[in-house]
C-alpha cells in the first residue's frame, strides 16, 4: 500500500539548486540624496548598481494536490522564488522544472486600470485560456466571489477607482475561477474581511482537489498554518526548513521571538 501511495505522488514543481540574482539601481551614499543626487544627474554620473543574491541554492519538490506556504522575514526571497517558478525571473544557476504553466497571482499584478472591472474580468479570462462562452458562464460567480459589487456597482467602474484590497480580491477571484496545474498566490489572502479569507481558503482546497498545486506567500503565519499542509521557511535567500506547515510556522515564530540572526546554516526537515 505504501508503494502504491508513493506512485500517486506526481511532481508538479522541482527546484534543483536554484540561485536567483538581480540588479538594483540606485545612488551611492556620497550623492544619493538631495542636492548630491541632482548634481550626479547634471554631471552625467551613472547611478550606482548592486547585485542582490536573493535566492541561494534552494531545492524542493512539490507534488500534485499540495498547498505549500512560503514564510520568512521581509527580503528573505519568498516573492523572488515565486516569480522564478512562474518564469518571470531568470535562474542564474540550477534548474526549475514545472508541470504545465504556473499562474502567478500577486497583489501587485497589474490589470488594465483604465478599463472597468467587468472588462478586466473578460480580458483576464481570455488571457488565462478560457473561451468567451466559459467567461460568460463564470462571470457572475467571479464577481460575486470577489465581493467588489456588494455596496455599489463597482464592477462597472474603472479599476483605477478600486482600493488595493478590491483589486486583489478581483484578481484572486479571476485566477481561482479556473483550475491550474500550479497556482502561485502572493499575499492575496491578506486582503478582505474574514468571510473573503474563509472563502479563499475553501477555494484553495477545491483547487487542490482538482489535482493542482498551490503555493501561498503570506506574512500571516496563521493563514499559512490554516490553509497549507506544508511550508517552506526562507531566510536570507536560503531554505531553512521544509515540513508540515504547523511545525514550520512554530519553528519560525520561535526563531523570530528569540531574535536569532539569519546567518545560520540552513536546516531542512521533512
Amino acid at each position: 500500500m505504501a508503494e502504491a501511495h508513493e506512485q500517486e505522488r506526481v511532481p508538479t514543481v522541482v527546484a534543483d539548486g536554484v540561485h536567483v540574482t538581480y540588479t538594483v539601481h540606485g545612488h551611492g551614499h556620497d550623492y544619493g540624496r538631495g542636492h548630491g543626487q541632482a548634481r550626479s544627474r547634471r554631471w552625467g554620473r551613472p547611478p550606482a548598481a548592486r547585485r542582490v543574491h536573493a535566492v541561494k541554492g534552494i531545492d524542493f519538490v512539490a507534488y500534485r494536490g499540495e498547498a505549500i506556504g512560503l514564510i520568512g522575514s521581509n527580503g528573505s526571497g519568498k516573492s523572488t522564488l515565486l516569480k522564478a517558478v512562474a518564469g518571470l525571473l531568470p535562474v542564474d544557476r540550477g534548474r526549475i522544472y514545472t508541470h504545465g504553466r504556473p499562474a502567478l497571482l500577486g497583489v501587485d499584478a497589474v490589470l488594465m486600470n483604465d478599463l472597468t472591472g467587468e472588462r478586466n474580468v473578460v480580458l483576464g479570462g481570455l488571457a488565462m485560456g478560457m473561451s468567451r462562452a466559459e467567461v460568460r458562464e463564470r462571470y457572475d460567480g467571479i464577481v460575486e466571489f470577489s465581493g467588489v459589487n456588494e455596496k455599489d456597482d463597482a464592477i462597472s467602474r474603472p479599476m483605477r477607482t478600486y482600493s488595493s484590497g478590491m483589486g486583489a480580491r478581483l484578481r484572486f477571484s479571476l485566477a481561482a475561477a479556473k483550475s491550474h496545474d500550479v497556482l502561485l498566490v502572493d499575499e492575496a489572502l491578506a486582503t478582505g474581511d474574514a468571510r473573503f479569507r474563509r472563502r479563499s481558503r475553501q477555494r484553495i482546497d477545491e483547487l487542490r482537489a482538482e489535482a493542482g498545486t498551490v503555493f501561498l506567500v503570506s506574512h500571516s503565519n496563521s493563514t499559512v498554518a490554516e490553509t497549507c499542509g506544508r511550508a517552506l521557511w526562507l531566510e536570507a535567500g536560503m531554505l531553512r526548513m521544509d515540513g508540515p506547515a504547523r511545525e514550520v510556522v512554530a519553528a519560525y515564530e520561535e526563531f523570530t521571538a528569540s531574535g536569532a540572526r539569519t546567518t545560520d546554516k540552513k536546516v531542512i526537515t521533512v
